[in-house]
């Protein structure tokens, strides 16, 4: 079962991991985002996980204004 945050307007959201190239360096680097739905693949066709757990010294903040989640580091 994946991570899932309720934001305050009470919409359920689940927590994604992808890696990305970066283009300026080509170094690998780990996102992490919330979608409505447990995903496998992204729009684009690259694999996404789904987590179980919010990663350590990480936290889950909403945007007030528009109420979507995001990852910040403590």
């Amino acid at each position: 079962m994946a991570f899932t945050h309720t934001n305050s307007k009470g919409t359920s959201y689940y927590l994604h991991k992808m890696d990305v190239e970066l283009k300026s360096t080509k170094k690998i680097q780990t996102i992490y985002f919330f979608a409505k739905e447990e995903l496998t693949v992204s729009k684009n066709g690259k694999p996404v996980q789904a987590l179980n757990d919010l990663p350590a010294g990480k936290q889950v903040k909403e945007n007030t204004r528009t109420g979507l989640p995001f990852v910040s580091k403590k």
